[in-house]
């Protein structure tokens, strides 16, 4: 069960790969990075659940929060805003 999981999180890995090299705008590819970085939480919590060790969830809420702030600064960027507005 776990294999579908597994292969349908790689389907979206390489769609999001996909978006990120041949998106039309910055935007998109800055959502595709974002969508990446779920994708990698997501491979975290299947690797948890399937070992039962907490570590990987501990990288996983790490990967989620490094995520979040790495979008809002590069929509920050793209917006054409300084960090302290």
């Amino acid at each position: 069960m776990e294999l579908i999981f597994y292969f349908g999180l790689f389907v979206c890995c390489f769609l999001c790969m996909y978006r990120i090299g041949r998106g039309p705008s910055a935007p998109d590819r800055t959502v595709a990075i974002d969508i990446l970085g779920i994708v990698i939480v997501g491979f975290c919590a299947l690797l948890g659940i399937e070992t039962g060790k907490d570590f990987y969830m501990n990288i996983a809420l790490a990967w989620a929060l490094l995520s979040f702030i790495g979008t809002i600064a590069l929509a920050k960027f793209l917006e054409g805003k300084d960090f302290d507005d």
